[in-house]
């Protein structure tokens, strides 16, 4: 039985939901989500999902446009989903992920704030990251026009001899959309992947069929820094030792100036490459970033703010909040490479800095040694496990803790531990603001949110950092 094409129509959008949908009520109370909205459009969604009180669609029509609505720029904004604000003006997006965080902690947390500071735009919305990663594919999604869709649905849509150089499309493992330009990363990263395209089709390369396994190159990886050093990773399916040569060599001969060219031999079913070995084949093997007067030594492997511009005043935001006079012991929870508590070593006595990734804290403790940092100490382990009594015996009951959790916050735990450790104050670094609400109500049984900073580190896209400072109460 054929499915019902239902559409509700004239939709008023009033806000933006997790995943950048645009949110609209129907005037029966229905609440829609609605994909390819924006805040301040009247449109007719196509209903893919209906459920309860609410609905998910794409839109079929827009009635009215949004005076926010804006032409994107990206030739491939239709289909990539990656950057999905590109039509909505950029200080209407500030203006729209203050309202999440507002929303997240005032109204859905019940979190009492001191003073809710205006939200930190990026100076660069476009061109930010400093590192993307793309996958081969022998299975190019094929654009509108390109190939009548049958009646086998979606997957007819894919040729199989048809190689792409690019983003995985969203909802589909084994698909490729071929990016020419990506406004993502500055140049050389376009360059670099066109031309890797070019001379795979040269040298007759197989690009990997994801769903198979089989092929030769499988994932490019770009790194640049602040200070001009370019890192590529090459990931190849097979350890053709001639073919890798003859394909890093080409590389290398249209770009000598990369600062690094590492290759990866990955034969394992899925692309996590932090269990393989990194193989240096030109220059140093890592490149270096600066972070105000801090020098950081990234390999292929390290985590690293992807933002660097923009992480270094999300830093300054945590750092001021601190309120360093240099006597002060810190824990840094959750403190990935290091970089915020190296970052603010030399304004406290000692940081201390615990992270659950030990290749990650490998990072941190080279990069402390880089700089010459001496009061900086680093624990691999799960937080809620490495903070306990004996720990804070060991180091000192902190004066500040910093905490930048994953999406997920921070475990009930750990929070319950921080509320027997009773520092002086707290500065929360959060991703998700509605995790960071939780905490923050959770915390608020001893402290009191003196004020809170978002900060936009990913231009057209719903991401938004939040730095909340909290102080303990009388």
């Amino acid at each position: 039985m054929a499915k019902k094409h239902i559409v509700l129509e004239n939709i008023p959008i009033h806000g933006i939901a997790d995943r950048g949908k645009g949110v609209g009520r129907t005037a029966e109370g229905l609440t829609v989500f609605a994909e390819g909205a924006v805040p301040g459009d009247v449109v007719d969604v196509f209903i893919q999902k209906k459920k309860g009180g609410f609905a998910e669609g794409k839109v079929e029509r827009i009635a009215s446009p949004s005076p926010d609505r804006v032409e994107p720029f990206c030739q491939h904004f239709s289909v990539c989903g990656g950057c999905k604000w590109q039509n909505l003006d950029y200080p209407a997006q500030l203006r729209h992920k203050q309202q999440v965080v507002e929303d997240a902690l005032l109204r859905i947390g019940k979190v009492k704030v001191g003073e809710f500071l205006p939200i930190l735009g990026a100076p660069e919305t476009v061109y930010y990251r400093n590192k993307l990663e793309f996958g081969f594919s022998n299975r190019r999604w094929l654009l509108e026009g390109e190939m009548h869709q049958a009646d086998s649905g979606e997957d007819s849509r894919i040729l199989p001899d048809l190689n792409a150089l690019g983003f995985h499309k969203a909802g589909f493992f084994d698909k490729i959309i071929d990016i020419q330009h990506c406004w993502l990363q500055a140049e050389p990263s376009n360059a670099l992947r066109n031309a890797c395209r070019e001379i795979a089709f040269g040298q007759n390369l197989e690009f990997y069929d994801l769903r198979r396994h089989t092929g030769f190159l499988r994932n490019l990886m770009v790194r640049l820094t602040t200070t001009g050093e370019v890192m590529l990773l090459v990931s190849f399916a097979k350890n053709d030792q001639k073919a890798i040569g003859r394909y890093l060599d080409a590389i290398l001969e249209k770009f000598p100036g990369l600062t690094t060219l590492v290759y990866c031999v990955n034969t394992k079913l899925n692309d996590s490459m932090f269990d393989l070995d990194m193989i240096p084949y030109s220059g140093k093997g890592y490149v270096i970033e600066q972070l105000g007067d801090l020098q950081f030594k990234i390999g292929p492997k390290s985590f690293f703010q992807t933002n660097s511009r923009q992480g270094k005043r999300l830093y300054d935001v945590a750092a001021q909040f601190a309120g360093l006079t240099g006597q002060e012991i810190v824990y840094d929870l959750y403190t990935g490479t290091g970089s915020i508590a190296l970052y603010l070593a030399h304004l406290c006595r000692q940081v201390v800095g615990i992270e659950e990734i030990p290749e990650a804290i490998a990072d941190a403790e080279e990069n402390m040694r880089l700089n010459g940092i001496a009061n900086a100490v680093f624990y691999a382990g799960d937080v809620k496990q490495v903070l306990t009594p004996e720990f804070a015996e060991r180091h000192g009951r902190p004066d500040v803790v910093i905490t930048d959790p994953p999406r997920a916050g921070m475990h009930e735990k750990a929070v319950r531990f921080l509320l027997e450790l009773a520092a002086p104050r707290i500065v929360y670094v959060s991703c998700n603001p509605a995790t960071q609400a939780r905490d923050l109500q959770l915390l608020s049984e001893k402290y009191e949110v003196l004020k809170v900073q978002p900060v936009d580190m990913f231009p057209h896209t719903h991401h938004i950092e939040n730095v909340a400072l909290l102080e303990l109460m009388g």
